[in-house]
């Protein structure tokens, strides 16, 4: 009798489990957890897309992205600054609150790490390509393929066969895709399926120099943003023919500005804002703009948002998921940027709202002509060979000392060029964001301290000094400001 009993229970079980699996695998694709591929660019200006007006360059699948989904105008990342902005957004925290503030510093094991979040709850997670955020983020995914031998020389060459790996878990998965595009040094032309021509696919920025170096050096550069573009293609095609599309979230993004002197570290927009395309089927309408201001540590608790998961305690940015379906509407009021050590000592801190930019240098005597990569760059050299004869915002980066404070009036100068400190007209908005930046720092935690790391390379010739590899004190950490999850002005 009992042997009876249990004959007729495992075939009423297998029955059960099997009407289960049914059941899932037929809910519409709103009902179970969204896939998301997160594709973060390296040193990309966001008016280097078409989509964002850029009228030379080849970016016809980042632009259908675009019109398929959400374009938000006004994104900007915490650091214009490889690492410090990758921890950000991996943290949703500020530089000075990661522990992480300076370049190739490594994220405390402390910290909550949002795709972290989403593998404990039920996803499979990889980081694809670049990896410089510390060993302790690896317990972040289920796997990690790192490095230019595995992933090809623009990081792109695992995307495709991990579709397949993902699709085989039966998860819900996220993918971090961190691409070696548009980084120095340059990729062969042999390389790219996509070329520019150096004498009609180019726009010269104003910070450079307009002579045929600057143009191959740009050349080089767009190259190496249209090879994402094709491969951002292909997976777009893998997704569809997997039949993952209508369930997966693609994200589009860079860590920050273009690698050239003018852009790469600076607190303008030239460097800290950033594209964000945001593709969410059903979700999003297609052809979305958002000119809401948003800061790169509000994609944490949005991509947990979307997965109905509850951003942990550490995390000081905001969703804007609700931006999704009312692009028209407001979000932040204040955005805060930060530029600390990398490659060279430097202290500036950044507040700006959708009318004014303002500015704190704490090392005025320093010129600000970017990373070694960007101001020994063959633009680099046609820049300071232009002596004399450079303009404003050409000069800006060579220009040495700099003012301690900087004041600039967006709609009037959207280049960001007048430095209006001094204008009367403005002296209660200048005091109003000078308090409001302090204010960010005080209750954030961040400090000034006296001894940052040095200059680790000379600024003119880019020689390597004695002082190479040798750090002074990390900004925040005299404050503790790791602990500290206060979210700060909004």
């Amino acid at each position: 009798m009992i042997h009876a009993t249990l004959v007729l229970r495992i075939p009423l079980f297998l029955v059960f489990v099997l009407f289960l699996q049914i059941t899932r695998a037929q809910q519409p694709a709103a009902m179970q957890p969204p896939n998301i591929i997160f594709i973060i660019g390296d040193d990309i200006n966001w008016d280097d897309l078409g989509c964002y007006g850029n009228k030379h360059i080849k970016t016809p699948n980042l632009d259908q992205l675009a019109a398929d989904g959400a374009r938000f105008d006004h994104f900007f990342v915490t650091a214009s600054s490889c690492s410090p902005s990758r921890t950000s957004i991996l943290t949703g925290r500020y530089p000075h609150n990661t522990g992480a503030a300076e370049l190739h510093t490594p994220l405390p094991a402390e910290l909550s790490y949002f795709p972290e979040q989403l593998r404990k709850a039920g996803y499979y997670t990889a980081l694809l390509g670049k990896w410089h955020e510390g060993p302790a983020t690896r317990r972040a995914y289920d796997s990690v393929i790192a490095g230019v031998p595995r992933n090809g020389s623009g990081g792109e060459a695992q995307w495709l066969s991990m579709i397949s790996t993902c699709k085989a878990t039966g998860k819900p998965f996220f993918l971090w895709l961190a691409t070696f595009d548009a980084h120095r040094e340059w990729s062969s032309d042999t390389e790219f399926d996509v070329t520019h021509d150096p004498q009609k696919d180019i726009e010269v920025p104003p910070t450079l120099v307009d002579d045929s170096a600057t143009r191959r050096d740009l050349a080089s550069y767009y190259n190496e943003i249209g090879r994402i573009d094709t491969h951002l293609g292909r997976l777009r095609k893998i997704l569809e023919q997997e039949g993952l599309a209508q369930n997966t979230i693609l994200v589009f993004t860079a860590d920050n500005g273009r690698p050239f002197p003018g852009s790469k570290t600076r607190l303008q927009d030239r460097g800290l804002k950033e594209p964000l395309l945001i593709y969410w089927p059903g979700r999003i309408r297609p052809g979305t703009v958002s000119s809401a201001l948003i800061s790169s540590i509000d994609i944490a608790p949005t991509l947990l948002d979307m997965a109905a998961i509850k951003p942990a305690p550490s995390v000081q940015g905001r969703s804007f998921l609700p931006l999704l379906s009312h692009p028209e509407g407001a979000f932040r009021n204040y955005i805060f940027g930060e530029h600390n050590w990398h490659d060279y000592e430097a202290y500036e801190r950044s507040v700006r709202t959708n009318d004014f930019l303002y500015i704190y240098n704490a090392r005025p005597q320093f010129d600000n002509g970017g990373p070694i990569d960007a101001n020994q760059s063959p633009s680099a050299h046609s820049l300071k060979r232009q002596a004399g004869q450079r303009t404003v915002l050409q000069q800006d980066a060579l220009q040495q000392p700099r003012s301690r404070e900087e004041f600039f009036v967006i709609a009037a100068d959207p280049l960001q060029a007048r430095n209006e400190i001094h204008n009367p007209q403005y002296r209660e908005q200048i005091r109003a964001l000078r308090n409001k930046l302090k204010q960010w720092q005080q209750e954030t935690g961040d400090t000034q301290p006296l001894h940052l790391t040095p200059d680790w390379y000379h600024r003119t010739t880019g020689e390597p000094l004695s002082q190479k590899n040798i750090r002074g004190e990390m900004p925040g950490a005299a404050a503790n400001a790791v602990k500290n999850n206060n979210k700060g002005p909004f």
